[in-house]
């Protein structure tokens, strides 16, 4: 099944699931995910985003580099990045695919690439330029992500996102559970209340 086909599916499951059928906790993090931060820190936090969603660039612009400055770096969060591709999915699925294929410790640079130049792409700019800017900071060359992208292991784990966000009740991008507790607000003073004290308490 093709992710795109499958991105369909997963959001008619959202559309006629009943929403108390749709609370759930994100799947646990294992070794082929996306992550920045201490892999033992004391909070997760799982982020379900789309490379072509203005509200998830909007999240990685104006509250992650605060965020990243004060719980990431100071080893507090491990935060986990899902992806969830939006509309138009020409945009977003070689965006998701590109990430995946980045060496793993540049994804979040990769991640960056992308949402800084989002808003430009969405209103006509150029794609190949975009794409080429995140190829650039991915630690790894056009031919080796080339050829990553056409692999079933790329598709399969872009899949397994979306069947793993279908499954947590996620609807909307982007989405962040802290320690599998879905936020309701994700500022950054939103983000501390459920933060702060579970660092605290460990």
């Amino acid at each position: 099944m093709t992710v795109v086909r499958r991105l369909v599916l997963s959001m008619l499951m959202l559309a006629f699931t009943p929403v108390s059928a749709l609370a759930g906790s994100p799947p646990a993090v294992t070794a082929g995910d996306r992550f920045i931060g201490r892999a033992d820190a004391p909070v997760t936090v799982v982020e379900y985003a789309s490379f072509a969603c203005s509200h998830c660039a909007d999240w990685h612009l104006v509250v992650y580099p605060e965020f990243k400055r004060r719980f990431i770096d100071t080893g507090q969060v491990r935060l986990v990045f899902r992806n969830l591709p939006t509309a138009p999915t020409e945009i977003a699925l070689p965006a998701a695919a590109l990430a995946r294929c980045a060496a793993p410790e540049r994804f979040y640079d990769v991640a960056g690439a992308l949402m800084q130049g989002q808003r430009a792409v969405l209103y006509g700019g150029d794609r190949g330029v975009w794409y080429d800017n995140g190829v650039a900071v991915s630690g790894r060359t056009r031919a080796q992500i080339d050829a990553c992208v056409a692999l079933p292991a790329t598709r399969a784990a872009i899949e397994a996102d979306i069947d793993g966000a279908v499954a947590a009740g996620v609807d909307s991008t982007p989405t962040l559970f802290v320690n599998g507790r879905q936020v309701a607000d994700r500022s950054m003073g939103g983000l501390a209340a459920m933060i702060t004290p579970l660092v605290a308490a460990h």
